[in-house]
């Protein structure tokens, strides 16, 4: 009896072991403590989708973990109802690995205190050679903000 109890067991650990080995061991997770509404499904394996309905102007921090690394980025909607995502690192301060804050209608660099109108954000960088929130291409699509996953691996030399 007590073998056939451990078979069992160690058949139900090869196959918790062998699905997260096949997800390609990468994930999406969003950093406050509401429920995840980032998908990573098979059927857009190479997107992370996120709900339209689940952006607001409060922004959301995401966090992408690819080989060991974790990349991280933000998503919230300007006063003027465009979407804006980026990383959550910046071109010159990434090193510190401080990230942004929100402060109203601002995002505000945690390690210089530089201030940025969220209305701007989700640019390419416009002060040259500056802090600014690191561009991360996006787009919408129906109900759904999209990100390529390989786009989120281009900027991970910020983390």
């Amino acid at each position: 009896m007590k073998r056939i109890t451990l078979f069992k067991s160690l058949i139900i650990t090869s196959f918790f072991i062998t699905l997260f080995l096949a997800s390609g061991c990468n994930s999406v997770k969003e950093i406050d403590t509401k429920s995840q509404k980032a998908s990573n499904s098979d059927a857009q394996i190479n997107q992370i989708s996120i709900e339209i309905s689940d952006v607001s102007e409060n922004a959301k921090w995401y966090k992408y973990e690819k080989d060991g690394k974790v990349l991280s980025f933000f998503v919230l909607k300007g006063s003027d109802g465009k979407i804006r995502v980026a990383f959550d690192a910046c071109y010159i301060c990434y090193p510190e690995k401080k990230g942004y804050r929100q402060e109203g209608s601002y995002m505000v660099c945690n390690n210089c205190d530089l201030v940025f109108a969220i209305n701007g954000i989700g640019t390419e960088n416009k002060v040259s050679g500056g802090c600014w929130p690191g561009y991360l291409t996006s787009k919408i699509e129906g109900n759904y903000v999209k990100i390529e996953k390989i786009d989120l691996e281009n900027g991970k030399w910020r983390f």
